[in-house]
């Protein structure tokens, strides 16, 4: 069988890395928390339509899950979300808190005990919004000395985008608001745009949270507010304490003594700093870009330790000691820590992974050192031979700038490795990650070894404007969104085939989001590319800086293009929609028709220009329903893989064996 598969083309090697199971394990677990000692979490169902669920690991350590379908833990709030669930234990056993994502109220739940998780139904404490979804709550906090969730609530009081407010706000566990939006009552008024769940100091006499408004993203400049509680458990009036337009504070706590925690970038890289003192200045991140609600890049021990997620271009868990400074590591297998952190008593809990093994819970013992496993452990479905094998590189771009990259090539198992294909060189796809203040983490992904293991090259580019590499390189897309991005993916695929890595005329762009808008403005703007598979992408920035996205990016186009008003050219000129004509490699469209971010309009407006040309370039065009921003059911992942190779098949050349051919519309 060796001699067969070394004389195979690239891309038609035999795998068992199906689309099947890549879709299987696409996703991964999120949100851990502590419900009295009992590490909880939510993980996704892929088979289930693409819900989660919450889950949690029993003291004799056997995991369960706490809802059935078709409940599904998951917020709306600024449409990519943020914490939706909350728990603490009473007398009577825990409590839960949860937004159910299809009707995004909070549901409050107490489990069976000790026997199984099937107690009592959920029971609703907000009501149905008149307008369509339009009450939506994230980061909740139980208080139950006063019989309350604080959390963020976002209430639409139109049918726009824009007809929206944001404010702090206490629900009553007892259900009474379940019928009766008055009942719910606001802790702030709506003079932010945008702000984070409040955290209280441990005398509960204080609570801090973050605020930003239009036209800063919150990576921009957010402000930390602290306000004082009175008795009557009001909020007076909130002073800032820092941050500001240039600013970015990711993440606020109390310690055990009451000093107020948070991670700003005041110096170019988000640090540490305990009342405004800086307790580790380095040149690496100790938070990060607040995409989601609530997210946890540090959290204080009792102890007075502090567990910190930090690094550059990859994450470490470290215990940091204020007073010295000094942060050890955890010891273990895992190159890349999420922005998720639970802490009780000297437990630490987040979620972590690495090249040979995928998202798992993992808990630290930080009075040992020890790290172990304790929920979602990876298992490999198939022989670990066929994972690919990532390198880390840096290539040099324009003017000598530094771009980073992770490099997958073709890999095979070990009694078929470096087959001999036909060609002298492999294919490679560039994949252009989303955001785009973002990154793509060194990690095991299904998806990347379904390509590589058939022996097609993936390079992942952390172009200008990815986190994880200080302010300074994030805000080289400033006003440079469309150039740089595109430019720094460039300039990877082209180095990759001049050092003799990749075949020159087999390269591809993919990407989804604002990878998708990178793919298509390469394809339209550069000649590097063969083709290119283009996911839920921004086509047409002035009807999106308009009115066709949400909310919370609406101005996002201000810093990375410029203000509409003033450079209007710009806005047409970068746009993928007004030179349709001049792509000229056939191309893979993919769309989730429930999509309000980077709704389906662009797309359909994009394919309407392409038809005005004589001659259409090759594509197609796949729209599915029931699916958003980025999909989330087994089925869908299917057919985008599938679809994606089959457009590699038939513009590189080879076949693929038990891949249905796509039909290009020509």
């Amino acid at each position: 069988m060796g001699d067969t598969v070394r004389t195979l083309a690239y891309g038609s090697w035999p795998s068992p890395i199906d689309a099947a199971l890549a879709a299987a394990h696409d996703g991964h677990p999120d949100h851990v928390g502590f419900v009295g000692d009992e590490a909880w979490w939510t993980e996704p169902r892929p088979a289930e339509g693409g819900r989660r669920t919450l889950v949690r690991r029993r003291p004799d350590g056997a995991e369960e899950p706490v809802l059935p379908a078709p409940w599904n833990v998951r917020s709306r709030v600024i449409e990519y979300g943020g914490q939706p669930w909350t728990g603490v234990v009473r007398d009577e056993g825990p409590l839960v808190v949860f937004v159910n994502f299809a009707d995004q109220r909070l549901y409050a739940f107490e489990p069976a005990g000790s026997g199984s998780a099937s107690g009592a139904e959920p029971r609703p404490l907000t009501p149905v919004s008149p307008v369509g979804g339009g009450l939506r709550w994230a980061d909740p906090q139980v208080r139950p000395e006063r019989g309350e969730v604080w959390c963020v609530l976002e209430e639409y009081t139109g049918d726009g985008p824009g007809d929206v407010r944001r404010v702090l706000a206490a629900v009553p566990l007892d259900g009474s608001a379940a019928e009766d939006r008055s009942a719910v009552r606001e802790l702030t008024d709506d003079r932010n745009r945008f702000v984070t769940g409040p955290r209280l100091s441990p005398d509960g006499r204080r609570a801090a949270w973050l605020a930003w408004d239009h036209p800063r993203m919150p990576w921009d400049g957010t402000e930390l507010l602290v306000a004082d509680v009175t008795d009557d458990g009001t909020l007076g009036e909130p002073r800032r304490v820092a941050g500001g337009p240039d600013e970015s504070v990711a993440q606020a706590e109390w310690d055990q003594d009451g000093a107020l925690l948070w991670a700003g970038d005041r110096t170019g890289w988000w640090n540490l700093y305990r009342d405004g003192e800086p307790l580790c200045p380095r040149e690496e991140e100790f938070g990060g870009p607040l995409w989601t609600i609530g997210r946890r890049w540090f959290a204080p021990l009792d102890s007075g330790l502090i567990a910190v997620v930090h690094g550059r271009g990859a994450t470490a868990l470290g215990i940091l000691d204020p007073e010295t400074g000094e942060v050890v590591d955890a010891a273990g297998p895992w190159s890349e820590y999420e922005a998720t952190l639970a802490v009780d008593g000297s437990r630490v809990v987040t979620v972590a992974a690495s090249p040979r093994s995928a998202y798992e819970v993992v808990e630290l013992d930080a009075r040992t050192g020890r790290a172990r496993v304790v929920g979602a452990a990876h298992h490999d479905p198939v022989d670990p031979s066929y994972y690919p094998e990532p390198q880390i590189r840096t290539f040099t771009g324009p003017a000598g700038r530094e771009i980073h990259a992770h490099v997958y090539p073709p890999h095979h198992a070990p009694l078929l490795a470096q087959p001999v294909a036909v060609g002298a060189l492999p294919p490679y796809v560039v994949w252009a990650h989303g955001g785009p203040t973002s990154r793509s983490p060194l990690v095991l992904d299904l998806e990347i070894a379904y390509f590589t293991s058939r022996g097609i090259g993936v390079a992942e580019v952390n172009y200008g404007g990815s986190t994880g590499y200080g302010r300074a390189y994030r805000n080289r897309l400033r006003e440079q969104w469309g150039v740089v991005d595109v430019e720094d993916c460039a300039a990877v695929a082209l180095a990759l085939a001049e050092e003799g890595t990749a075949d020159r005329d087999r390269l591809a762009v993919r990407g989804g989001s604002a990878g998708g808008w990178t793919t298509a403005a390469s394809l339209v703007s550069t000649d590097v590319y063969a083709c290119g598979t283009i996911l839920y992408p921004v086509l047409d920035l002035v009807s999106w800086a308009a009115d066709e996205t949400h909310d919370f990016e609406s101005r996002y186009l201000e810093s990375l293009v410029g203000p509409l008003a003033e450079v209007p050219a710009r806005y047409t000129e970068r746009s993928p929609v007004e030179h349709a004509d001049q792509v000229t490699a056939p191309f893979l469209l993919l769309q989730g028709l429930d999509d309000v971010i980077c709704p389906p309009a662009q797309c359909e407006r994009f394919l309407a220009r392409l038809r005005e040309r004589a001659r259409p370039v090759p594509h197609a065009y796949i729209a599915f329903e029931g699916e958003g921003h980025g999909f989330r059911r087994a089925e869908t992942t299917v057919r985008v893989l599938e679809a994606e190779l089959g457009l590699y098949a038939q513009v590189f050349g080879f076949d693929p064996p038990g891949v249905p051919v796509l039909e290009l519309t020509k």
